[in-house]
């Protein structure tokens, strides 16, 4: 079965949101079973919207339409459906009492244009998952089907879960299932890991399954992606799980994670298991550290806290760094031996470098030196980033807690 997805909105099209929603339901699919051909954005355009809809028909057994589903005179996916299937709107009183009910239930008066989204094409059907106020569709077109649902990205994640994707696969007479696991790794290019894989990779060109694919994602590493497909649940989860260990041992240490797991996640975790306390000090990074350690539930167990010495006066006066040149090796093993004792932390993680535009103390954008403080051992290295300044601040925190994560697996 091959499936479309028309996004819609004008933000879209001025970049004010980023279509995050369309490539989640392209994950979905494909995990799903189901051909994702191609994905489309339109404006809040009755005519645009209705033109894409058919074209999308035109070339796909099912469409997904994706935002325009609110109660504002911009909402226009409902209409345009109708027209799609050459039939008129109906106010559904149900799904009105539904909407009220919920109004009731926050406290909050019902604006009555609110009951636009109690309406729905003449043979169309409500989806029966729905989480906020605006319901999702099901429309048949001959043997084809537009399902519609709303932008905000929980509220549509629940109804592909919950019905468009069960739906779909009964269409397609699907009993395979198909389940997948990611291993997420840093310090490795894509090229460098499709090197490593080369070889297993061409073995499952010839088995067929699973399969493997490579997602890069800035920042949060390099994701290799394994998907499964088998006659049940315990067998797939069997397959994912051989080819995991496989994996692993061609990959090694790069793997720092899995699925959802984060670098921050894996770092606390390792810290815990040694019973080992952590602070930093951060310069370029200004707090970006910190925030994403204690953004981790139940982090306070073992990250003690930090220093944020973007000032060189805070890096002689606070952590008793001597005085020179701050973005050098020497200054963020100081860094990180300074913050550990002053803070009674067991381990210091510190850096510094230069995030740009400009360059200093001579050294170019994308210098970072980041020390390590675990006990009595410190050490610290220099590295260089790409990107301009974001990139450089967002690669320095998973490249020091990569080197953190390394130090703690050591023998």
């Amino acid at each position: 079965m091959d499936c479309e997805v028309v996004a819609i909105g004008t933000e879209l099209l001025l970049g004010q949101i980023v279509d995050t929603n369309s490539a989640w339901i392209g994950e979905q699919l494909a995990l799903g079973g189901i051909n994702c051909r191609l994905q489309t954005k339109v404006g809040d355009n009755v005519e645009r919207i209705v033109t894409a809809i058919r074209g999308a028909l035109e070339r796909a057994d099912a469409v997904i339409c994706c935002g325009g589903l609110g109660p504002t005179q911009d909402d226009l996916t409902r209409e345009a459906i109708a027209a799609v299937m050459g039939v008129e709107l109906h106010l559904d009183e149900d799904r009105a009492d539904l909407i009220r009910w919920m109004f009731r239930g926050r406290n909050r008066r019902m604006p009555d244009n609110n009951l636009a989204q109690a309406q729905r094409p003449e043979g169309a059907e409500f989806l029966e998952t729905q989480p906020g106020t605006a319901p999702g569709l099901r429309c048949p077109v001959g043997d084809k089907v537009i399902y519609a649902v709303p932008g905000v990205p929980w509220e549509m994640q629940q109804m592909m879960t919950n019905d468009i994707l069960p739906d779909l696969q009964r269409r397609a007479g699907l009993t395979t299932v198909l389940r997948s696991r990611t291993l997420r790794t840093w310090g490795e290019s894509e090229s460098g890991l499709a090197e490593r894989l080369a070889g297993r990779i061409s073995e499952l060109d010839e088995l067929g399954n699973p399969t493997l694919a490579f997602l890069a994602s800035g920042a949060e590493g390099l994701k290799v992606r394994i998907t499964a497909a088998a006659g049940s649940e315990e067998e797939a989860e069997e397959i994912l799980a051989a080819e995991e260990a496989l994996l692993r041992g061609l990959i090694g240490d790069f793997v720092f994670g899995l699925d959802d797991q984060t670098m921050e996640a894996v770092v606390l975790a390792e810290l815990r298991k040694r019973g080992l306390s952590l602070a930093v000090a951060e310069s370029l990074t200004g707090g970006l550290i910190g925030a994403r350690l204690s953004g981790v539930p139940g982090a306070s167990d073992v990250f003690v806290g930090g220093v944020i010495a973007y000032s060189s006066r805070v890096k002689f006066d606070q952590l008793g760094v001597p005085e020179g040149p701050v973005v050098t090796e020497e200054a963020a093993a100081a860094m990180a031996r300074g913050v550990r004792e002053r803070l009674g932390a067991d381990v210091g993680l510190a850096v510094t470098g230069v995030a740009g535009p400009d360059e200093q103390e001579g050294r170019p954008v994308g210098t970072v030196c980041v020390g390590l403080a675990l006990r009595d051992d410190v050490r610290s290295f220099e590295i260089r980033l790409p990107g301009q300044r974001q990139a450089v601040r967002d690669y320095t925190v998973i490249s020091a807690l990569d080197a953190l994560r390394r130090a703690l697996q050591e023998p």
